[in-house]
């Protein structure tokens, strides 16, 4: 009912940038929350940001703050994620998630109806 596609991943030197997108279709998503979670090899998956869809909270883990940025486009369905300053321990896979029960950015994973398959963000030292 809901698809989600993450782009705009891939490798970055620490201290840089990456902005990645998450184009969303289906019904419902007026009404939606939505967040970027991420994953790193032997971790749990972990919130990074989250957003209402029309744009009026926001939402951020503490160790993104102040660099990272979410925002959405809601003519092109579409949320971002812009992460700046990067930092090594933000490699993962990062994920773009739908919550269509309420309207706000859900810090809990299991709150999420629909996923992105995820995409890989790599930081070297």
């Amino acid at each position: 009912q809901v698809q989600l596609r993450e782009s705009g991943g891939g490798l970055v030197q620490a201290g840089g940038s990456l902005g990645v997108s998450c184009a969303a279709s289906g019904r419902g998503l007026s009404r939606s929350g939505m967040g970027w979670f991420r994953q790193a090899p032997g971790k749990e998956r972990e919130f990074v940001a989250g957003i209402r869809w029309s744009g009026s909270r926001t939402y951020y883990a503490d160790f993104v703050k102040g660099r990272f940025t979410i925002s959405i486009d809601n003519p092109k369905n579409t949320v971002y994620l812009q992460m700046n300053s990067l930092k090594p321990e933000d490699t993962a896979v990062y994920y773009c998630a739908a919550d269509v029960d309420t309207y706000y950015g859900s810090p809990i994973p299991t709150d999420y109806d629909y996923w992105g398959q995820g995409i890989q963000v790599t930081v070297s030292s």
